[in-house]
């Protein structure tokens, strides 16, 4: 029976970016397992019959303000600059989202400037003494009618419940602008892989003392090795049997098409807020760059059941991830991270981080050394940079569950 010191359930970038910093930075042996046949979790990408590279999980769009996190992740990747663009389909036309001047302009057929906008949404804005929901953020800000034009049937759909029932969190990520711009973000870092996301997983886990187990259940996996620590990066209350009942969460059908133009809308992603079965569409090579005579599309299908995506923040099921939480705190030798495992609505930069710092407790324990620069040193003394690829290259050995 083989030892780690490490055995690391899921191989997205929570479990990735620890397996990768273990390893590399503190000479620990590490074993990854998946349940789905590939690494990089829901940010795989791969090229489709016709040689487009798509997201197989809807669109990844990286941005962050921390520099350290960028750093990071620049070891193993090369990047293209990308600033992220929406539309929203609303009475038979497109509108910038987040709500800006041209949008608010459009909506009320105004010629508004960006400071007479502002006044003009303080007299729209419905005020709330408290912001306990979805709805009251957004009508505080905006009032009805844009509420009820560009958000209140989106959420319908990607929660599955009335904004007025749903945390104020979940709008309150979202900005609301008086002026033209229409970048989706404003993070001082906006680039994606310019080789994709699975090739910077395949960098990122590309080391000796990293074994990979996909297409298999961690339950299975972990009778068959033995390891001094768990990391665990799924669904808690799995973890825990279900032992205070179900999490609930929200899961997406994607339905890809491949179509023989070159371009099909005019920017990455359109939103469907009023109409139509599904929220958005996004058109692949405007994130790529990719050159192709052809182009891909996804559709978005929220749904009940299947793959948990989105954990759903209300206070009912915050109280039962409250109990999970405090079981884990009492699991000596487990440690729970990333979206599922910590029941939070976290974006790929902030999972980077959570699991930066979880390594930065860790190392505590194992002699690690670093370089004045910051770079983390291999056990010979030589620089974890060194040796990196920023090519796309094979998949690292997968190593298979052993009888």
């Amino acid at each position: 029976m083989q030892t780690y010191d490490y055995l690391i359930v899921g191989a997205g970038f929570a479990g990735s970016v620890l397996a990768e910093r273990l390893a590399r930075g503190s000479g620990q042996s590490v074993l990854i397992c998946d349940r789905r046949e590939h690494i990089g979790g829901n940010a795989y990408d791969q090229t489709d019959a016709a040689g487009l590279l798509v997201h197989k999980y809807g669109p990844h769009i990286f941005h962050t303000n921390s520099r350290e996190i960028f750093e990071y992740l620049s070891r193993f990747t090369a990047w293209r600059a990308y600033e992220h663009r929406v539309r929203a389909s609303v009475d038979g036309k497109l509108f910038p989202v987040p709500i800006n001047l041209d949008t608010i302009n459009g909506i009320y057929d105004r010629n508004l400037s960006e400071a007479k906008a502002g006044e003009f949404l303080k007299t729209l804005a419905e005020p709330r003494a408290t912001l306990r929901t979805s709805e009251d953020v957004v009508v505080s800000q905006v009032g009805r009618l844009l509420y009820e034009k560009f958000f209140r049937g989106y959420t319908c759909k990607q929660w599955g419940v009335d904004p007025s029932d749903l945390d104020a969190q979940v709008t309150a990520r979202i900005p609301v602008r008086t002026n033209r711009d229409d970048r989706y973000f404003t993070d001082e870092f906006q680039w994606m892989p310019k080789y994709g996301y699975t090739s910077m997983f395949e960098n990122m886990l590309d080391h000796s003392k990293i074994d990979i187990v996909l297409n298999a259940d961690y339950r299975d996996v972990k009778k068959q090795v033995q390891y001094r620590e768990l990391i665990y990066t799924g669904p808690i209350d799995d973890y825990f049997d279900l032992r205070y009942g179900k999490l609930p969460y929200r899961s997406l059908e994607f339905k890809h098409t491949t179509l023989d133009q070159e371009w099909f809308q005019p920017v990455a992603v359109v939103n469907y807020p009023n109409e139509f079965e599904f929220t958005r569409i996004t058109e692949f090579k405007y994130l790529t760059g990719q050159q192709h005579a052809r182009t891909s599309v996804v559709h978005e299908y929220p749904r009940a059941e299947g793959d948990p995506y989105y954990p759903i923040p209300r206070p009912a099921n915050a109280a039962i991830y409250a109990k999970y939480r405090a079981l884990a705190q009492n699991s000596p030798g487990v440690h729970f991270v990333g979206r599922l495992a910590t029941y939070r609505y976290y974006n790929m930069d902030q999972v980077v981080g959570q699991a930066l710092t979880l390594y930065k407790k860790l190392a505590r324990t194992h002699n690690k050394t670093e370089t004045s620069n910051g770079f983390d040193t291999e056990p010979d003394g030589t620089l974890g940079r060194r040796g990196m690829h920023h090519q796309p290259r094979k998949r690292p050995i997968l190593q298979p569950a052993r009888a």
